[in-house]
């Protein structure tokens, strides 16, 4: 029977997972970061090792949503097409936000070894790949664009794909990146923080954000703290950022991971070195795991009412396991042992909103799909330190709601 949970919380023994009181009475801080999933614990060790005061407020408990159920990828570049994003924005636009995800990915595996944050961080190259020859015709356009504006990756043929996965393909592209656990990866960073002075209090959740002319005001339900500054680092808008709104998707994606592969099994399935992702459907991630067990993460669709998500749950741990089943027939009947579902935020061109916007005065905002992988929390980070500081680049804008607006 499949456990309904999400994979990497559940891994996590209970008596293993941290806690932090929650907010009690009137504190100050310079900065308060809302939200504390991998983005959120990100941005308060960033700004706590450059000596910033700084309160890290989570609504439930640190890295409980969307971070425990992340297929868990540390992407050099952005999920989904680089041709499009130079149809919308222009190449030196789409390859400074390029640039920008792949130092990122880069900085944030040298920072998780750098604290010592024990995630399962390996290598593990990313290969997209497609099966059908008008996909495959797109695919590798896609690449050309990525080549000649010196984006790194290579293009496999369709051979080599069938050597590196065991899957018959049009072709693909490979890119570097890692693997990791995302919610162990969020677990050392709010540790991290917590060592170098920031407060973390969980059970907190925001209710209202109040901007005045030299301060910020970020009330919950037992207490309150005046800053500098805000970051929002969850994934919908509260309810004083309700005008943001348009600016953002709600979807559910699922995740399953199967049993054992039996050795026969495992070997019909490729090397098992690189994680794997469909052109023909974005964002469903094929990943292995260290023990011999399977993720697949996707079956993305807009957001599904409380009332049907178990249902919904269940219905697409059946997709999932299906479409597994297409790409590695091997694998057909294998039972699935954990599936799970989150609620993710889409942005209306599929690339991040990172940085202030116009209208809301000291607030500094995270908003992107974890389609991206983990990397994004740690550009998120990185790009609001520099705004808060007053150092943003001309690079950071192209990540910025100056794109959009």
């Amino acid at each position: 029977m499949s456990r309904h949970a999400p994979f990497w919380m559940y891994d996590v023994a209970r008596a293993r997972r941290p806690s932090f009181p929650r907010l009690r009475g009137d504190q100050a801080a310079r900065v308060v970061v809302v939200g504390g999933g991998l983005t959120g614990a990100a941005c308060a060790l960033t700004f706590a090792a450059a000596g910033i005061d700084v309160v890290l407020l989570e609504a439930d408990a640190v890295g409980s949503g969307m971070t425990a159920g992340d297929a868990g990828l540390l992407r050099e570049g952005f999920a989904g097409s680089f041709h499009q994003a130079v149809s919308n924005h222009g190449l030196r636009t789409s390859r400074a936000a390029w640039d920008v995800m792949r130092r990122g990915a880069l900085d944030f595996g040298a920072a998780l070894r750098r604290y010592g944050i024990k995630c399962g961080l390996d290598r593990a190259d990313h290969i997209v790949f497609t099966a059908g020859s008008l996909e495959g015709a797109r695919l590798r356009r896609d690449y050309q664009t990525r080549h000649e504006a010196g984006i790194e990756g290579s293009w496999l043929t369709p051979a080599a794909v069938m050597r590196e996965t065991a899957i018959d393909s049009s072709g693909g592209i490979r890119t570097a990146g890692a693997t990791l656990d995302p919610y162990r990866a969020c677990l050392g960073l709010v540790a991290a923080a917590a060592r170098r002075g920031a407060r973390v209090h969980e059970r907190s959740g925001v209710r209202r954000i109040r901007a005045a002319m030299r301060a910020i005001t970020v009330v919950t339900d037992g207490g309150s703290i005046r800053a500098e500054a805000v970051i929002v680092a969850t994934g919908a808008p509260i309810q004083d950022l309700r005008a943001l709104r348009r600016h953002l998707r709600a979807e559910h994606a699922y995740g399953v991971v199967t049993a054992v592969l039996p050795a026969a099994m495992r070997r019909q399935v490729g090397r098992r070195s690189a994680a794997l992702e469909d052109a023909s459907e974005p964002g469903r991630i094929i990943r292995w795991l260290p023990d011999h067990r399977v993720l697949v993460h996707g079956a993305w669709q807009p957001e599904v009412g409380s009332q049907s998500r178990d249902r919904a749950v269940t219905q697409r741990t059946g997709q999932l396991m299906y479409e597994l089943s297409l790409a590695y027939p091997a694998i057909s009947g294998l039972p699935p042992a954990h599936s799970w579902d989150g609620t993710d935020y889409e942005t209306p061109d599929g690339l991040p909103l990172l940085g202030p916007h116009r209208n809301f005065p000291g607030h500094l905002f995270t908003y992107g799909s974890s389609r991206h992988g983990a990397a994004l929390a740690w550009v998120a980070a990185r790009l609001a330190l520099r705004h808060f500081q007053g150092d943003a680049t001309k690079a950071d804008d192209a990540l910025g709601f100056q794109r959009i607006l």
